[in-house]
């Protein structure tokens, strides 16, 4: 017992045989010092430090490819290549202020054209005023007894911003004109079918000769006269005749029997009597109503055209009395009249 002790070995008297330590089959499942194991692992034991690691040799990487800009200044651009002009919001507000250069350049063109038809006006008027120019409507040939009795020239005596509704009334006259051209031939058929339609047809061809010439008078000049010397006067006789004008227009597309006109209601009436004359008389109403509806459209734009000009009832009375007071025969009259009122007054009861 003393001797296990001190040797601090029970098995150091026996032989190995008898150590179970020694057991090659203990022995070779013991753990080898390769593993770092909690059994075998030792912290006062000092050990080679582990080899640093060494990566292997990279592979060859390929240069880098130069950069867009050192691209561009290495090589030139080709015409038909397209070049970059800087960011998109760079762009949009070049491709702006070239829209409002070109608008700007639009208006100039237009106040250049209208400064150069007014030129012509002052030249006309330096040349003798309106009696210098040429009549040339209605375009009549040279050798017809009748002369032209109007100067009509839309492009130059109208503002450009007018035009195109003046143009449009214009048309209006002529198709209105048309309208009752056709009603009278479809009057005139309408005759020959049935005698007892007389008076139809013979009303047809006074509104034929009637409205052709007043239509033009009455509302058209006035209303050229009031676009080309923007005149509130000319304004308040074009909206009134104008609007008894579209009066006419709707009762002549109605067409009551009788009076005249080829309207939707004659057109059915003689559908009993006779079918080609039917559809002459609808095609006729149906261009009765195309030119009221465009009528009454055209009422109401050149209204709030008025409306925009600055134009006056106050006005109005201004012009008619300058108008009045201007006009020559007017002026002998009011003289020849104060003359005789004074002559009285001297020579007494």
């Amino acid at each position: 017992m003393a001797q296990n002790r001190e040797g601090g070995n029970p098995f150091a008297e026996s032989g190995e045989l008898d150590n179970p330590f020694q057991d090659p089959a203990v022995i070779q499942h013991r753990p080898s010092p390769q593993y770092a194991t909690l059994d075998v692992y030792n912290p006062f034991e000092t050990r080679e430090p582990a080899p640093a690691y060494e990566p292997s040799a990279p592979a060859s990487v390929p240069a880098p490819a130069p950069s867009a800009p050192s691209l561009q200044s290495s090589r030139k651009l080709s015409p038909t290549e397209p070049k970059n002009y800087g960011s998109y919001s760079t762009q949009a507000s070049a491709a702006a202020a070239t829209a409002e250069l070109l608008k700007k350049q639009e208006e100039l063109n237009r106040k250049a054209e209208e400064l150069d038809r007014r030129e012509r006006e002052l030249q006309h008027v330096a040349l003798g005023g309106t009696a210098t120019r040429q009549n040339n409507w209605p375009p009549l040939p040279s050798f017809c007894p009748v002369q032209p009795c109007f100067f009509q020239d839309i492009s130059m005596e109208i503002p450009q911003e007018f035009q195109k509704t003046v143009s449009t009334m214009y048309y209006l006259w002529m198709c209105s004109t048309a309208a009752l051209l056709l009603n009278f031939l479809a009057c005139l058929a309408s005759f020959c079918v049935d005698t007892n339609s007389g008076s139809g047809f013979g009303l047809s061809l006074l509104w034929v000769l009637l409205f052709t010439p007043c239509s033009f008078v009455c509302w058209y000049r006035p209303m050229y006269k009031a676009f080309r010397s923007d005149s509130s006067f000319n304004f308040f006789v074009f909206f009134f005749i104008f609007f008894a004008q579209n009066v006419l227009f709707v009762l002549q597309a109605i067409g009551i029997p009788g009076w005249g006109f080829s309207g939707w209601i004659s057109a059915l009436s003689a559908l009993k009597i006779n079918t080609a004359v039917t559809v002459l008389m609808l095609l006729v109403a149906l261009l009765f109503t195309g030119i009221a509806v465009l009528g009454i459209v055209m009422l109401k734009r050149i209204h709030s055209l008025y409306r925009r000009t600055g134009a006056s009832f106050q006005k109005a009375q201004q012009e008619f009395a300058a108008g009045v007071f201007s006009n020559p025969a007017v002026r002998t009259a009011a003289a020849n009249a104060a003359a005789g009122a004074a002559e009285n007054a001297f020579r007494g009861p």
